[in-house]
């Protein structure tokens, strides 16, 4: 009895043992021959424009701050926000009454240098003439040397009461023309032809000149007939940048519309931004280097100053060049890496080919400019590249169909647009590559892989959408 229990469970165990084997023999053999459905192009030949994205807003080309020159009331304000004006026209009068009392004091103490002035005149020839009368009777020797020496004395002291009489009158001048440059600062009018783009003042307020610190800004004053967009670009691409560049304008406020403009200025210094991210609490700072470019808008459409703008700037260009989808590059480590390091390398790689094979359209001014299909992804955006100056680097690949199997390509890439980059070595045109999907492209695929031809889906569909977006 107890020995047909032992057989009997000698035979289960058995039995079990085979099914599993069985199981994992049909899995592997399952593993090792799937087919990856892919999507595939033929390497072609196109022209390219490199486009450079940047944000920002719109500004009037030529806009002027309203600022008085004197403190004070304002007794009249004709004019409100949006208005337009002419030059000359009144804008701002300040109350002049202590500035009217000002130019009176010191045109009363001009008058007062004057009649001294003349004064000493008077007493200047009177001085003269003495001292040439006691000069003739010194010659006669009717006089004294003494009386001589008074007389002269007297003259030269006359003398010099009338130079600094002069002065006086020339002091008191200088003062009266400040009071009434003063009182003429009273009232402010249009420098220019525009708009008021902004008022800050109200009637009876009252105002500080810019004699005192910054001074009370009144109004904006603008041209918005001629307006430029204004973008921050990225210390990496700022070098890429030259004035009259062709730019296309995309406004907000102006949907399904597409504005064209010219690069004008470029910023010779950086303004800084200060960026923060936080991760469970613990937060840091980084600051962006930022350089502002103008961008000269040449089409007329009733734009307001603020209006926010996204500007795609042409930069670099090339002429019937070998191009491959942008989602057909992605990268790998190095073979010899991969021998060497199969497990922990081979995960690592897939992980970064995973998160850098995003599609990237264009280039932008984030301060996270990365991917597998930008120049960056080499592996020179390490911040601590002294320290891994060893480390093997990941390099761009794209997967050449050999009938149904792949065969890993390395590639170099030149410039891009939003949608091929450019392919300087590696391949030959009329090559049949793979184009999709985003999965079997940044993780699947490997040297040697099958695949078939056939339509998308499932999570390789969500992968592309999500990549283009």
């Amino acid at each position: 009895m107890a020995t047909t229990k032992k057989r009997r469970k000698t035979i289960v165990f058995t039995g079990i043992g085979l099914v599993l084997i069985a199981l994992t023999c049909v899995a592997m053999f399952r593993k090792r021959d799937v087919v990856i459905t892919v999507q595939s192009e033929k390497v072609g030949r196109r022209s390219l424009t490199e486009i450079v994205v940047a944000n920002g807003k719109i500004q009037p080309v030529v806009q002027v701050k309203i600022s008085p020159e004197v403190s004070g009331e304002i007794i009249e304000l004709p004019v409100k926000e949006g208005q337009a004006i002419k030059k000359g026209d009144l804008l701002v009068k300040i109350k002049p009454d202590f500035y009217a009392a000002n130019r009176n004091q010191a045109e009363a103490a001009y008058k007062s240098s004057v009649a001294a002035k003349t004064t000493s005149e008077a007493n200047l020839r009177k001085a003269e003439s003495e001292f040439k009368r006691f000069r003739d009777l010194l010659r006669q020797k009717l006089v004294s040397e003494s009386a001589f020496d008074e007389a002269h004395a007297a003259f030269d002291v006359a003398t010099a009461q009338l130079s600094s009489a002069g002065h006086q009158v020339e002091m008191a001048k200088a003062n009266l023309d400040s009071a009434e440059e003063s009182l003429a600062k009273t009232t402010i009018v249009s420098p220019l032809t525009g708009t008021v783009s902004k008022l800050n003042s109200q009637l009876g307020e009252r105002v500080l000149g810019t004699v005192q610190n910054m001074g009370t800004e009144i109004m904006i004053i603008a041209d918005l007939n001629e307006m430029e967009a204004r973008v921050d670009i990225g210390e990496i691409d700022v070098v890429l940048i030259e004035p009259c560049q062709n730019v296309r304008l995309e406004v907000d406020a102006f949907k399904d519309r597409k504005f064209s403009g010219s690069v004008t200025e470029v910023a010779n210094s950086s303004k800084g931004f200060t960026t923060s991210s936080g991760n469970f609490g613990g937060a840091s700072q980084q600051e962006a280097t930022k350089f502002e470019v103008k961008i000269r808008i040449k089409e007329k459409e009733v734009f307001r100053p603020g209006m926010s703008v996204t500007a795609e700037i042409e930069t670099r260009s090339r002429n019937n060049v070998l191009a491959v989808p942008i989602a057909s590059v992605t990268t790998r480590m190095p073979k010899d890496n991969k021998d060497k390091k199969k497990g922990g390398a081979k995960d690592a790689a897939d992980t970064k080919a995973q998160t850098n094979s995003t599609t990237v359209a264009v280039k932008t001014n984030s301060l996270e400019v990365a991917g597998t299909n930008s120049p960056a992804a080499d592996g020179t955006n390490v911040a601590k590249g002294d320290k891994k100056k060893d480390a093997p680097k990941p390099i761009e690949v794209v997967f050449v169909m050999e009938g149904d199997h792949v065969k890993m390509v390395p590639v170099k890439i030149g410039i891009s647009d939003d949608s091929h980059w450019e392919i300087t070595e590696g391949l030959t045109e009329g090559q049949e590559i793979v184009s999709g999907g985003f999965r079997a492209i940044s993780r699947d695929l490997e040297d040697g892989k099958k695949v078939k031809k056939g339509p998308i889906g499932g999570d390789m569909a969500k992968g592309e959408k999500k990549a283009e977006q």
